[in-house]
């Protein structure tokens, strides 16, 4: 995917974040990005800001919680074609607490978004990927790597995420698909903001990873020639923490 211009693409998590980074990159590159996410008016800020770009953003509202929302979301990007040449699964939910206070419901919650919503929509609109010889990305963390004492259920469904993500590159690389992991640190968004204050730490956005350096490596990983595949990247702040 050398040329992003006219292609078809669909960015979960696209209310903000590396979601919105990504959208609006994709866009700016001449993309139809198919903008999901769950808050109506930041998606609505997210066209304006698209709005003299070279490609175009449609904003769909939903929840990747509900099966009915996820069927809209294939119905809606599918239905002017019947290919999809990129999948990015940004959307994603963390609830901190340890594994013997943490409740199960936080778990069932975090599952449902972080693992189970990305298994749907990517079978959902696996056939229109392979119509166009597709891409997917997992927009995963550090924590798929290594989980902590108060990140446990969190970084179950992260590791479970990368594991579909591995199983379905062998599924599909025959196909021409691509399927790349990129595990991210901590990054400047609302989520991190508020690890930092269950953490008691003071947050600094400017030292951490910024949502468009992000998006510039899933773009470069995307734009390598088809003799080559990008399985797994890890990102993380140039600026490493220092004291508890």
């Amino acid at each position: 995917m050398t040329d992003f211009v006219g292609r078809r693409c669909v960015v979960t998590g696209a209310s903000s974040g590396i979601g919105r980074a990504l959208a609006v990159a994709l866009a700016q590159a001449g993309a139809r990005v198919y903008a999901v996410g769950r808050d109506r008016a930041r998606l609505d800020l997210l066209g304006v800001d698209a709005a003299e770009l070279e490609g175009e953003v449609v904003a769909l509202l939903a929840n990747l919680e509900q099966d009915a929302d996820i069927e809209r979301v294939v119905q809606r990007s599918l239905s002017e074609e019947r290919t999809l040449d990129l999948l990015v699964h940004s959307a994603g939910a963390i609830e901190l607490g340890t594994a013997s206070s943490a409740a199960i419901a936080e778990l069932d919650a975090q599952y449902r978004v972080n693992l189970r919503a990305p298994v749907a929509l990517t079978q959902a609109l696996l056939p229109a990927l392979r119509r166009a010889r597709g891409q997917v990305v997992f927009i995963n963390s550090s924590a798929a790597l290594r989980a902590s004492a108060t990140n446990v259920f969190y970084a179950a469904t992260k590791a479970a995420l990368k594991a579909f993500a591995d199983g379905l590159r062998d599924d599909v690389n025959a196909d021409g698909i691509r399927v790349v992991t990129v595990l991210v640190g901590r990054t400047a968004t609302r989520i991190q903001a508020a690890v930092h204050e269950f953490e008691g730490k003071q947050y600094r956005p400017d030292l951490l990873l910024q949502p468009g350096d992000v998006a510039q490596v899933v773009l470069d990983a995307l734009s390598l020639p088809e003799t080559a595949e990008v399985t797994d990247i890890s990102v993380r702040p140039m600026t490493k923490p220092v004291g508890p």
